[in-house]
């Protein structure tokens, strides 16, 4: 057995078992856990409904929740009856090195896409952005016009610098447990603005129409269907957080219980973002809903909502930005440094590793904007692999010999859901774009 992954990055998880009150609460892993899940992918909810119809989307955002619910189980069980304590480590018992590795790669690939698309998104409101010949202005350039100082460069490097810098030297994950409760308090204001902006809708006879199933007849065919499978299920991926926050929990055996709580908190904010987003924009719903707040309202009260709208999202992603980047950093370690003392230990290796980190994210995310297509592939792939296929390899390999007929049954019809839906969505956003 390979010693990657094996070691713990945080404190042992042994050390802290019934020991509460030195270890984080259900309540902080509860907001790290809706944070993770609770990101840029929140936006595409009601593009996804648009798609789906009401009552298929409500269906599938519950089954794919469910899937998520039953994949993470499985691994905490290997995880107890295992050395392990990180996901790197726990497929290195099971899959050797190439597993170990498999795992931090699509770490890499995924996470690092979603910080560098987390830039991006918060340059567009701040800073504005041009797509197709149309300069939509930034929330500062409104109300500033354009500065030298308001462009996207120096905004990203000042939000990266003063706000960011702060939260990602932060050494364990309880530590951003009140950043991530916010996060998820401005999601809910997010929600509730688009929820009160609908019902007024409503109340006036303005609402869009919906439709309760696809739209087979006009716009949608059997293949676009699939296309929403991987929004929703990156909009559910928080395997790769898992160990650390069960880690530094005061008791690891109530993980199941934040996880829980954390999946029905975030099937109701997935169902109402999209079930009020799609009912206040109908099929003009793009597919990222902040661009239909980013117009010019004819009333000054109008624009007022729609900057609180955008800046509420923007100030989100800023405080999910660490959260992402906490399993970014430690796998990054656990790849290039399985030798090394325990990271949070090593602080200049982790100041090194998070600066280095930040830099290559803001450079990138400034130099190409475009790079949203490039991740959309390939993070569709790595999180599906993260979700679900890597747990079900795991679960069929049995290395500790506790799956049961069922358990297994499980895992290969998972594997094969996730790997033929995501292989249908890749060859139709291929062939439509």
């Amino acid at each position: 057995m390979i010693e990657t992954g094996i070691a713990p990055l945080l404190a042992d998880v042994n050390s802290l078992e019934g020991q509460s009150s030195r270890g984080a609460s259900v309540s902080g892993a509860v907001f790290n856990i809706c944070t993770t899940m609770v990101g840029a992918g929140i936006m595409s909810i009601p593009a996804t409904i648009k798609v789906l119809g009401i009552i298929p989307g409500f269906v599938l955002i519950f089954l794919i929740a469910f899937l998520v619910d039953i994949t993470v189980e499985l691994l905490l069980r290997y995880t107890h009856s295992g050395k392990a304590t990180t996901y790197a480590g726990l497929m290195a018992e099971s899959f050797g090195s190439l597993g170990a590795t498999a795992v931090q790669l699509s770490v890499i690939v995924t996470n690092l896409g979603c910080l560098i698309i987390y830039l991006i998104i918060i340059g567009d409101v701040l800073c504005g952005s041009q797509s197709g010949g149309t300069l939509h202005l930034g929330v500062l350039q409104e109300w500033f016009g354009i500065q030298w100082w308001n462009s996207r460069a120096y905004v990203i490097l000042f939000i990266v610098l003063f706000v960011m810098l702060p939260l990602v030297l932060l050494p364990h994950m309880n530590s951003l447990r009140h950043s991530s409760a916010i996060s998820i308090l401005l999601a809910v204001v997010f929600i509730a603005i688009c929820s009160a902006m609908a019902i007024y809708a409503l109340c006036k006879g303005k609402t869009e129409n919906v439709r309760l199933l696809p739209d087979f007849a006009n716009q949608v065919s059997v293949f676009d269907l699939f296309t929403t499978i991987p929004v929703l299920v990156t909009g559910f991926g928080f395997h790769v957080n898992i160990h650390p926050i069960r880690a530094e929990l005061g008791r690891p055996s109530e993980m199941s219980t934040a996880i829980r709580i954390s999946l029905a908190i975030c099937v109701a904010i997935y169902f109402s973002i999209g079930f009020f987003g799609y009912l206040l924009f109908g099929d003009s719903i793009m597919a990222d809903i902040l661009v239909n707040f980013d117009q010019n309202s004819d009333t000054a009260a109008g624009r007022i909502v729609n900057d609180i709208v955008r800046l509420s999202y923007a100030m989100h992603l800023v405080l999910v930005f660490p959260v992402i980047n906490f399993s970014l950093r430690a796998n990054i370690d656990e790849l290039f440094f399985t030798k090394k003392p325990v990271l949070a230990n090593d602080t200049p290796r982790f100041a090194v590793i998070t600066c280095i980190l930040l830099a290559v994210t803001y450079i990138i995310a400034i130099v190409i904007p475009n790079i949203w297509y490039f991740f959309q592939f390939l993070g569709s792939t790595t999180v599906v692999c993260l979700s679900f296929i890597f747990p079900g390899a795991i679960v069929l390999r049995d290395v500790h010999g506790i799956s049961t007929g069922k358990d297994k049954m499980m895992a290969i019809v998972v594997i094969i859901l996730a790997i033929g839906t995501s292989t249908i969505a890749i060859i139709t956003n291929l062939w439509s774009s």
